[in-house]
């Protein structure tokens, strides 16, 4: 298995050239995501021939949007869902080998206001350390007041008790996603973004392909496949539908979607390179104060949301929960004029058949992988930190059903992926956001035109370049929002810079970047629902 050491470039053009040439593929993916991405790599990385289409950018939807936890599931242990744990745990560890420039492991403390807390809550985190094995990242230690404050700077103090200290992991989820579609290209697979599958394709009652549309010059291609992949997250039943209606089979709809809100603020409301977890909120939610990218993430809520819009915006409640629940664990609480950005993520749940979804917190965040009459393989559910471990089961699907001759598992195990650096990793990725993120690729982007041209918030003029010419960036958003994350730490920032981000696109690429639509899109990351 050989992976290119230089940058393999990306012209749009070339992309498309290829994606137009005759070709039965072993697989096709629709989707671009966390789930489509890894399966892409894994089927790349066994040596069949793949291809890749996404309706938007890589990772656009729900894959950049996480709360930036590779983590086994300490909620998913209190449930019973001991499996579960044990596999994310496992798939924990194995992410952070393979990319430990985007993913590392950061220590939690959650501290204790009542007398029972400590002894409870540590014993439930001494399992979660059982659990892990030789694939634990720390010991959980039992805090004292006096250390909890050391961790925890600006952890309220009256009534403190003490804490828990425990290890997860965290990442930069859209450049994560990014390193797998670069690392399965290197590997021979064709991943496009920006064009949308329109229409299944069927012959003789069982899915052969589809055929999808640049999303610029409106151009079609027909994608032929031995086995076709969806994976749009919580979109599939979209296409599950179009099978459906192409073979005569209604279906079911499978998902559930349920809504994440983030909220940033500056670290100095948390200045540690601890996260602050609350296990139980008020009303039995999880709240998480998370240090990223020089930023410090509040959240998550779990909301029921029966759309499943590309750009969801919080709902009022949400917000003044993170903001209310915040203030009782916070000497200085957030405010709404102190925050840097809001975003929100859309989660794919799959609900039981005879469930309506209306309770998510109960739902199952294991995946699902389905196949239909025609063959169409469905895979949805599961979180980011067991993409891995979902790949393989799309692909063991694939041969169970006789769509793929079986080739033997477990080739991403050891795969690092693009830019993992061989020495140990420096930096944090609590710190704020720089060449570093680049891994073994730094240099590349050193030696590009622009190189000293700082334009703020931790993005040069060459990182635009690089983007432009090898990761696939199209557009202001692209760059912004997940090449560099600038637009989900700081949006205000991220308006003063895409003019001249606009600009190096141009001259880059030669097509429209978009502006208007990533300004008026800025403007949402700053509207807080009031």
């Amino acid at each position: 298995m050989t992976i290119a050491t230089a940058p393999l470039p990306t012209r749009r053009a070339d992309l498309l050239a290829r994606l137009a040439q005759p070709h039965q593929y072993d697989l096709a993916v629709i989707g671009g995501g966390a789930t489509g991405l890894g399966v892409a790599l894994d089927a790349a990385a066994r040596g069949f021939s793949v291809v890749l289409v996404d309706s938007h950018d890589f990772a656009k939807g729900t894959s950049s949007r996480a709360t930036k936890l590779v983590h086994g599931g300490v909620r998913y242990l209190a449930q019973g869902n001991i499996a579960l744990v044990r596999e994310a745990l496992h798939e924990r560890t194995t992410l952070l080998h393979n990319a430990p420039h985007l993913a590392q492991p950061l220590p939690f403390v959650m501290p204790s206001y009542r007398f029972w807390e400590t002894p409870f809550y540590g014993i439930g985190l001494m399992m979660y350390d059982a659990l892990a094995g030789k694939a634990g990242l720390g010991a959980t230690q039992f805090l004292g007041r006096e250390r909890t404050l050391r961790c925890l700077p600006t952890a309220r103090t009256e009534g403190l008790k003490g804490g828990v200290k425990y290890w997860d992991g965290q990442f930069d989820d859209a450049r994560l996603a990014l390193a797998l579609a670069r690392t399965a290209a290197s590997l021979g697979a064709l991943v496009v973004n920006y064009c949308p599958a329109k229409s299944l394709v069927h012959e003789a009652g069982k899915v052969v392909g589809f055929v999808c549309e640049d999303a610029d010059s409106g151009q079609q291609f027909t994608v032929r496949a031995r086995s076709v992949v969806n994976a749009t997250g919580v979109w599939v039943d979209t296409l599950r539908q179009m099978d459906g209606e192409a073979i005569g089979r209604p279906v079911k709809p499978m998902v559930a979607p349920s809504q994440g809100v983030h909220i940033v603020v500056d670290r100095e409301f948390l200045p540690s390179d601890h996260a602050l977890m609350v296990p139980k909120t008020a009303d039995g939610r999880v709240l998480f104060a998370v240090p990223w990218l020089g930023k410090l993430i509040l959240g998550t809520t779990d909301s029921p949301r029966q759309d499943v819009v590309r750009e969801p915006e919080p709902f009022r409640e949400e917000v003044r929960f993170i903001l209310e629940e915040s203030a009782r664990y916070l000497t200085r609480a957030p405010r709404v004029e102190d925050i840097r950005s809001i975003w929100v993520g859309l989660r794919p749940l799959v609900k039981p058949q005879d469930d309506d979804g209306d309770n998510t917190k109960k739902i199952s965040r294991e995946h699902t992988v389905l196949a239909s009459r025609s063959g169409l393989i469905t895979v949805t559910g599961g979180k980011w930190t067991t993409y891995r471990a979902m790949a393989e089961d799309v692909l063991q699907k694939c041969f169970t059903t006789g769509l793929l001759p079986e080739k033997p598992a477990g080739v991403t195990n050891h795969l690092p992926l693009v830019g993992t650096p061989r020495e140990p990793v420096q930096h944090r990725i609590s710190d704020a956001q720089g060449l570093h993120s680049y891994g073994t690729e730094a240099a590349e982007v050193r030696a590009m035109p622009g190189a000293q041209t700082d334009l703020g918030g931790g993005l040069t003029e060459a990182m635009v370049r690089f983007a432009a010419r090898y990761e696939y960036a199209c557009t202001v958003e692209d760059v912004l929002a997940r090449r560099s994350r600038l637009l989900f730490l700081d949006a205000r920032k991220a308006i003063e810079l895409a003019p001249v981000v606009a600009g190096l696109l141009r001259e880059e690429l030669g097509a429209d970047p978009q502006l208007e639509a990533f300004l008026a899109l800025a403007q949402q990351y700053l509207h807080v629902p009031t």
